[in-house]
């Protein structure tokens, strides 16, 4: 009986406790959105807002401290951009990991709409763990779809699509804030949004403006337009603009319909926008909208892209230092791409998948751009056309690189050469001297090839001979090879040393929290 209630209580002990596999980081009332590999398509990757993803394992101390800052992040990027986090810890989750080439925890990324929809563009994250910084980097990384209208194009800009409602901000400032981008996204292809600037003086006395800023709407058509009076805060905002356009959703769905009439010469007198309630009727549109297929999972089958290195201190951490196992580059260009290129970046994309979805290791892949000054060097050193496609092999450690040559950058063509590599096959040539970067081992010990593996990829301690050949970051490691790299120090990542980061936030001067708080709330 004591032994039967005794094995209750632990069980129930280990069923609160953090670190046990399973248990999500964030409760459901966090602000921090949780995700999946069947509903990241329909609300990340669809998405028109940018997003800030967190690949954790509850264990993971890291993560664990990591958890407030995060959480704050997402309570100042309400309204302006998307924070969530997967639990990669989790048996459905490790191969939608694993494809994103998550080697440890935790691993921050930034997904950010692309110019075709569906497609985004993924980034890493690799700076400071505070919820300033983190703020900071979305915010950046939000895309702006104001149009910047100057004395010269401010005709055109009121002919143009007359039918379709427009919104004009009068400002000050010379940047676009991060506010107004988050509205124009919110009404993207309802409302046109537009910033003037008060010394566009043709512009400013044609719309009779004398203070900053202020807001001004043109439904359409032959309507007059209405100068906004109330809060300039988004939820007052929005509400606003509602009157002639619904918002779109966060997550994907079919376009807004707009409330505009018939194509007529837009008026020239303007009305005062009243700061009182909106009525029952309005209130509504700015509701979220409440669509069944938004909440239904949507399986994410397609292989997501090969993430970007577009910097030299990323490449050389992830692939060119002394210690750097087997990663394959891909050198493409960065816009107008080929056919040629496509095809070598799906071909990547669709092996990787593959692989992880099979649950085998694979070699990190990557995807470079020739005209960086970095990739030029590169291709330059290796003796290999400036300006063409080029998939590589490399292995900083072992000093052979190899080519994929022949220019068929098929599925199977990739596959094969990839099978070459693994098996020890074919020619590999020596890579030139100076190639390789000797970076000291607490810089490399803080890249994302090499994150806490060695001291939180298995909850139990062990020693530093086996930890050296078994431990991994629970089977989402792409390359089998680069979980040794972080066996070289005992050591903690550096990024992470020391006393933790949210805490000495939390400590810091009130203005500093205010400062951040603002950051949605400034035109």
């Amino acid at each position: 009986m004591l032994g039967s209630t005794l094995a209750t209580a632990i069980g129930a002990l280990v069923a609160v406790a953090p670190g046990v596999s399973g248990a999500g980081l964030y409760p459901k009332s966090s602000q921090v959105l949780q995700i999946d590999g069947k509903n990241y398509d329909n609300l990340i990757a669809k998405s028109n807002y940018t997003s800030i993803v967190e690949f954790y394992a509850p264990w993971c101390g890291h993560c664990q401290n990591l958890k407030p800052a995060y959480e704050k992040a997402a309570k100042n990027l309400e309204g302006l951009a998307q924070v969530a986090a997967v639990n990669c810890d989790d048996d459905d989750n490790k191969p939608f990991c694993g494809q994103f080439g998550v080697q440890g925890f935790p691993t921050l990324k930034i997904v950010r709409p692309g110019s075709k929809k569906g497609k985004p563009v993924v980034e890493d994250y690799q700076g400071e763990r505070s919820a300033k910084a983190i703020v900071n980097a979305v915010v950046d990384k939000i895309n702006n779809h104001v149009k910047r209208i100057s004395d010269k194009d401010i005709d055109e800009f009121l002919s143009k699509n007359n039918d379709t409602a427009k919104a004009i901000l009068f400002t000050e400032k010379g940047t676009t804030s991060a506010l107004l981008k988050s509205i124009a996204i919110d009404f993207l292809d309802a409302i046109t949004v537009g910033q003037v600037r008060n010394t566009q003086k043709k512009a400013v006395e044609l719309f009779g403006i004398e203070k900053y800023p202020t807001l001004v709407l043109l439904p359409g058509g032959d309507k007059d337009g209405i100068v906004y009076d109330g809060d300039l805060k988004k939820p007052a905002m929005v509400a606003f603009l509602s009157k002639v356009a619904s918002p779109n959703p966060v997550s994907a769905s079919p376009k807004p319909k707009t409330k505009s009439s018939k194509p007529k010469k837009a008026g020239t007198t303007y009305t005062d926008a009243s700061s009182e309630p909106t009525t029952e009727a309005e209130e509504k549109i700015t509701e979220p909208v409440d669509d069944a297929n938004i909440q239904k999972p949507v399986v994410f089958e397609g292989p997501l892209p090969i993430p970007i290195i577009n910097e030299k201190e990323k490449l050389i951490n992830n692939c060119l230092h002394q210690k750097a196992h087997t990663c394959v580059l891909a050198f493409v260009p960065k816009e107008d791409q080929s056919e040629v290129a496509k095809k070598a970046l799906t071909g990547l994309a669709e092996l990787s998948h593959k692989h992880a979805q099979s649950k085998r290791h694979l070699f990190p892949m990557y995807e470079v751009h020739f005209e960086d000054e970095h990739s030029a060097e590169a291709l330059k050193a290796l003796e290999l056309p400036p300006s063409e496609v080029h998939v590589v092999a490399i292995n900083a450690r072992r000093g052979w690189w190899k080519v994929l040559e022949g220019g068929d950058y098929g599925h199977e063509s990739i596959e094969n050469w990839i099978d070459q590599i693994r098996m020890s096959e074919g020619v590999k040539r020596k890579l030139p001297e100076g190639f390789v970067v000797e970076v000291e081992q607490q810089q490399v010990s803080a890249t994302e090839a090499t994150p806490e593996a060695s001291s939180e990829a298995t909850p139990e301690p062990t020693d530093h001979a086996a930890h050296a050949s078994t431990a991994t970051a629970p089977d989402v490691t792409p390359d089998a090879e680069a979980v040794s790299d972080t066996t070289a120090s005992d050591e903690e990542p550096t990024a992470w040393s020391g006393a933790d980061p949210t805490v000495q936030e939390d400590t810091a001067a009130a203005e500093k929290a205010t400062e951040e708080a603002h950051v949605k709330d400034e035109l």
